[in-house]
């Protein structure tokens, strides 16, 4: 699958009518592939908070280079803003100094990262201050063009050295499809993290079970996690099962075959997983369905079937492996949600509220999980798969086009955010939901 009006106006044609019309200009996205640096450029640093310091030596160890202070004629691929320090509105004014003058600066698809204090734990007009980078962020992040991402990182007081695989990831091009974004650190739970010997490989010697795993998105998962290091256990109905195996096999990882939703589905995967991993690392909880109707028209099934699947198996199985600790220490439980759980949309009523419900159990379990497990959501927007090519073309052309990005994202880049939450180095990163949505213009 491919999103062919980018494809056109990459030709003189449609360079030519992109520029005449005021059509949307979409930037072909920087992808992470195996072997890239995490970072191809210079990333200037500023602000007065409580990271700035610590910044060089989070990010010297993955091979960033970084500038304190701006240079004429350079071009920079990254910009972090430590706002942390900020304890009254008027010194928001710092914002202005620092950003105006560089954005011109900037290479193309470049990362921006700010970094506040989560606004819940202060109080007065720094509360208000905190509070007020998150319209700041998000209106960069609709601005900045060129395939460029912005994001708020809100760092607890004590988890500063626990953001490494969070900048890591927001700084890369592993965040291609993620901009306006808020990710909290250090909010629920554990505030260090597990050190991670191998930044090309960090999930090496973990096991991670993928439903949904045969094909779309599911898929990528699995690759993602392999490429990373991990043993892969895949998940599917048994319809899926020739696709299934010829993946696993292929990633030298497992397989299982079962409908989630069958009443002994979790105990036969906490089992299948005890017999032969002896424990997981990473539960994904990907697989998903679509049954679409307006509400008025909403028969029994569809209703109940898109529930079971999307939300009530996935908390079951989560109890029940938590429940008979097949969970190891320093575990990552991720659900895969959807922007239609947080806006709405026209016809799903039934899928909104199970992506909803996928949130809730983020929400459910974030402050209860022990041991450094952390459970954290992704809630993709239009996603380019074998399911959104048969959506009718005004519609898939309105989807793509919507977001700060003009265009639709790929597989992968749910994937890349699934494996940065189940990064050894993101134990603090707990609690979140972040969507991978080239940040949408309307609704979320």
């Amino acid at each position: 699958m491919s999103d062919k009006y980018l494809s056109f106006t990459q030709s003189q044609i449609g360079r030519l009518l992109v520029k005449n019309l005021g059509l949307p200009d979409p930037v072909e996205l920087e992808r992470y592939a195996a072997g890239d640096p995490l970072v191809n450029g210079a990333v200037l640093l500023g602000g007065s908070g409580r990271l700035v310091e610590s910044l060089p030596g989070l990010l010297g160890p993955l091979g960033i280079a970084t500038d304190d202070a701006r240079a004429d004629g350079v071009r920079y691929k990254g910009l972090v803003f430590d706002a942390s320090g900020l304890t009254s509105p008027g010194q928001l004014e710092a914002l202005r100094d620092f950003f105006t003058p560089v954005l011109r600066s900037l290479e193309r698809c470049p990362r921006v990262v700010v970094i506040g204090t989560p606004p819940e734990q202060v109080a007065g007009e720094e509360r208000i201050t905190q509070r007020a980078l998150e319209g700041f962020t998000r209106s960069l992040g609709k601005e900045i063009g060129r395939g460029g991402t912005v994001q708020l990182v809100y760092v607890a007081e004590g988890a500063e050295a626990a953001a490494t695989s969070t900048l890591a990831f927001l700084l890369s091009p592993k965040s291609a499809y993620v901009s306006g974004q808020v990710v909290r650190i250090g909010a629920h739970g554990a505030k260090t993290a597990e050190p991670v010997s191998d930044w090309t490989r960090p999930l090496t010697g973990k096991v991670a079970l993928v439903t949904g795993a045969s094909r779309g998105i599911g898929e990528q998962i699995a690759r993602v996690l392999h490429r990373d290091g991990a043993t892969v256990v895949g998940v599917d109905v048994p319809q899926a099962a020739d696709g299934l195996v010829k993946l696993m096999n292929e990633l030298g990882g497992d397989w299982l075959t079962l409908d989630i939703t069958a009443p002994d589905a979790p105990q036969r995967i906490a089992q299948h997983l005890k017999d032969r991993h002896g424990g997981v690392d990473i539960v994904v909880h990907n697989a998903g369905i679509t049954r679409d109707k307006k509400l008025a028209n909403m028969d029994a099934d569809r209703w109940t079937s898109v529930i079971d699947v999307n939300v009530v198996a996935p908390g079951r199985i989560t109890a029940e492996l938590l429940a008979q600790k097949v969970v190891n220490p320093n575990g990552r439980i991720v659900g895969v949600a959807s922007i239609a759980g947080i806006a709405g949309n026209v016809g799903q009523t039934n899928y909104a509220a199970s992506k909803a419900g996928v949130i809730g159990l983020v929400d459910s379990l974030a402050d209860e999980l022990t041991d450094g497990i952390t459970v954290n959501a992704v809630a993709p927007g239009f996603i380019i798969t074998q399911m959104t090519a048969a959506v009718p073309f005004a519609t898939r052309e309105v989807g793509q086009r919507l977001n700060a990005m003009a265009q639709g994202g790929l597989p992968v880049d749910v994937a890349e955010t699934i494996a940065w939450y189940a990064n050894p180095g993101s134990t603090a990163v707990n609690g979140n939901v972040v969507r991978v949505c080239g940040q949408m213009m309307l609704g979320a």
